[in-house]
């Protein structure tokens, strides 16, 4: 083998987040001499840095403040005298948080003996990547295959400039000095809905400002509809069919122009505005165009079934290819992506990749909605069951949402599983795997559920779907 410091190698990554980092240390596992370049001083890239992580922890934060601050706690038989924000310690856990996973991820690195190099990266040809260190210089590496893997960005409106104090992007929105007193949020998708539930318990105002006529993106319409009810009955507020037009932001605050689908005039004021349309591909700076990397009209690079490019030698993974813009996606495609270099069958299966809301209740989904069923003439049959109805959801006093399974009318295998209720994000796992391995709604209602757990609504909406559920 080569000398670590060495510039030549099997395959170099360009990007340290969730595809780069997990696809680096599955190359060197499979005996691969890997490289990762990545410009941030820490690997993990937007997620563990100023995205899944950092925002988890602030939203695990803010529930029990609001919990505690709303007398919630008191049904459990505790009395609370007075509660107290302290936000910088609520910054500082959070901080803590990021630094012990971007530590894990580097003492990985070092553990498979991948080669990091600081700096950010560009194409010189097929073959060579330049890098432009971090501590000054550049430095040029030799690899037999390239994967870029340099994550996404959010999106700037072009009248919504991002200024870091009163127009935020998501990342600023992680690091507020103080509570504002009024927040209007632009897009009603996944971002919008979390950094706005986190504001909200802490005692900002929060505006939801959504084009759309309903939140939460390509989520199932019915499942959609009830997280929007249970947010507006904690105090978020909605403004939905609604086309913004300016952003102007002053010394004093901010304020929105909109108008609603009948074209009225709206206007919105607050002390600041959460920028969340959407993520895109980040894609400037890596050499793309100069070595005729192939991108679509969105900017979104161009891959075959093996994930490589139509450079041959140069491969993409992650939030610059088709697909959604999530993490474990990400993930799934480096590991992929680094089979196949090694000679394996690396497979992503698109159908089965969940997503998730993580406000309170949540709300994850798999597979196909109602909607898509019938866009697609797919004939189906749905279950359905409430957490109002699960004895552990009592117990926890969490009994908004519901599980919903879609199923094949013919064949009963399950097309798509919804959910809004506490802890969706773990219970979604159940559908993937069913899913994956091709299982019935029966199948399901078949399978022994922990009594009493959340879980056992899912089996009651699998029996559901052959009107067997036991109601109450």
């Amino acid at each position: 083998m080569s000398q670590p410091n060495s510039n030549s190698y099997d395959v170099v990554f360009i990007g340290g987040g969730p595809a780069g980092y997990t696809g680096a240390i599955r190359a060197a596992q499979l005996g691969l001499k890997t490289a990762i370049v990545e410009k941030r001083p820490t690997l993990g890239g937007t997620c563990l840095n100023v995205g899944c992580i950092p925002s988890k922890a602030l939203l695990d934060s803010s529930e029990h403040f609001a919990m505690a601050s709303h007398g919630e706690f008191e049904s459990h038989g505790l009395k609370l005298s007075k509660v107290e924000l302290d936000l910088p310690q609520m910054m500082k856990r959070k901080d803590a948080v990021v630094k012990g996973l971007t530590d894990g991820v580097a003492f990985l690195m070092k553990k498979n003996k991948i080669t990091v190099i600081q700096g950010t990266g560009r194409l010189k040809k097929s073959g060579e990547v330049s890098v432009k260190l971090n501590a000054g210089g550049e430095e040029t590496l030799l690899a037999k295959k390239i994967v870029l893997a340099a994550g996404s960005v959010p999106v700037e409106l072009p009248f919504a400039k991002f200024d870091g104090q009163r127009v935020i992007s998501s990342t600023e929105a992680l690091a507020l000095e103080k509570v504002p007193k009024s927040m209007l949020v632009i897009g009603g998708g996944a971002i919008g809905l979390e950094m706005g539930s986190v504001w909200m318990r802490l005692g900002s105002e929060v505006t939801v400002i959504e084009y759309a006529p309903m939140i939460a993106g390509a989520s199932d319409q019915g499942i959609a509809k009830q997280l929007h009810r249970i947010l507006q009955k904690q105090g978020m507020k909605f403004s939905l069919g609604t086309k913004v037009s300016a952003v102007h932001a002053s010394a004093s605050g901010v304020t929105v122009a909109a108008e609603d689908a009948q074209g009225k005039k709206l206007e919105f004021k607050g002390d600041v505005v959460l920028v969340a349309a959407g993520r895109k591909a980040y894609a400037e700076g890596l050499g793309l165009d100069e070595v005729g990397v192939r991108r679509d009209s969105r900017g979104v690079v161009e891959v075959d079934a093996h994930f490589q490019t139509n450079v041959p030698g140069i491969y993409a993974v992650g939030d610059l290819i088709r697909g959604p813009m999530l993490a474990h996606k990400a993930e799934e495609e480096g590991v992929a992506v680094a089979e196949i270099l090694a000679g394996r069958a690396g497979h992503v299966n698109y159908e089965t990749v969940p997503s998730v809301i993580y406000t309170w209740p949540e709300l994850a989904s798999v597979g196909l909605t109602e909607e898509q069923c019938k866009a697609e003439s797919v004939a189906y049959k749905v279950g359905q069951f409430p957490f109002i109805a699960n004895g552990r959801a009592r117990a926890l006093g969490s009994t908004d949402g519901m599980v919903k399974i879609i199923a094949d009318q013919k064949t009963d295998r399950v097309l798509g599983v919804h959910i809004v209720g506490p802890r969706a994000s773990d219970m979604i796992a159940e559908a993937v795997v069913a899913m994956e391995f091709g299982a019935s709604s029966e199948d399901i209602a078949r399978s022994f559920h922990g009594h009493p757990t959340l879980s056992e609504v899912m089996r009651e909406a699998a029996l559901a779907v052959d009107q067997r559920a036991r109601q109450g």
